[in-house]
């Protein structure tokens, strides 16, 4: 479904991102670790067309993806929630959903996706009508997840979804994660919560001073002397 060939990415002079390869298959869950300032986010970004590499290619459901916009990247059925959600704290929750839907112009496909939506996240369909900013911090998370998915992605990604957020939210969170595989949706999680990622995922990459140095199962990393030292305090 989605596959990066040895992409360069820097931000002016400085090099974020070394030959970075990897692969994702339909209907996987994989799972991007590494220290603060790895590159992991940059990978994210990079993907979304917020960051254009200087070499290597990007390809989505067989299409060259690495010198597109972002909203192209979107219409194509990948989106990515960013790091903290980044949502609208003056609006309803409800326009903050149809504002996911933005440059999708079948109002069927919009309701249909709303629906699908709220089954997921009945508590928003319960506050539709509240200001965003009203949202506890984990209500905030479903929304920018909810919105996210307003886009009907094939592919999405998440940015530290549990990041700060209380243990039973975070429970929530990747229940759901493992939800939207189920039901179809090609996953790529970067998350600090190695044990109860790696639990869920298929596969993971790990990311270190912007290079892929370790690839493989979950199984693989969960055993790994080096990962269970430096990741799982094990």
């Amino acid at each position: 479904m989605l596959t990066v060939n040895h992409i360069d990415v820097f931000y002016r002079k400085s090099q974020a991102l070394w030959d970075v390869s990897f692969k994702i298959d339909e209907r996987e869950i994989v799972v991007m670790l590494g220290a603060n300032g790895a590159g992991k986010s940059t990978t994210l970004n990079t993907l979304a067309g917020l960051k254009h590499p200087s070499s290597g290619t990007i390809e989505f459901l067989g299409q060259r993806i690495e010198k597109m916009d972002p909203h192209r990247i979107v219409l194509l059925s990948l989106s990515l929630v960013p790091e903290g959600g980044a949502f609208f704290p003056k609006m309803t929750i409800a326009e903050n959903l149809e504002l996911g839907a933005y440059g999708r112009k079948n109002r069927a496909e919009e309701q249909e996706s709303l629906e699908a939506v709220y089954q997921i996240f009945p508590i928003l369909k319960q506050r539709s009508r509240k200001l965003a900013f009203t949202l506890s911090g984990g209500e905030r998370q479903m929304l920018a997840i909810a919105r996210g998915l307003m886009t009907r992605p094939k592919a999405f990604m998440l940015d530290e979804p549990s990041y700060g957020l209380a243990p039973l939210m975070v429970a929530e969170i990747f229940k759901v994660i493992k939800t939207l595989r189920e039901r179809g949706t090609t996953i790529l999680l970067v998350e600090q919560n190695v044990k109860h990622t790696l639990r869920i995922a298929d596969r993971a990459y790990l990311l270190e001073n912007g290079r892929i140095v370790l690839e493989g199962t979950s199984k693989r990393f969960l055993e790994d002397p080096y990962v269970r030292q430096a990741y799982l305090g094990l």
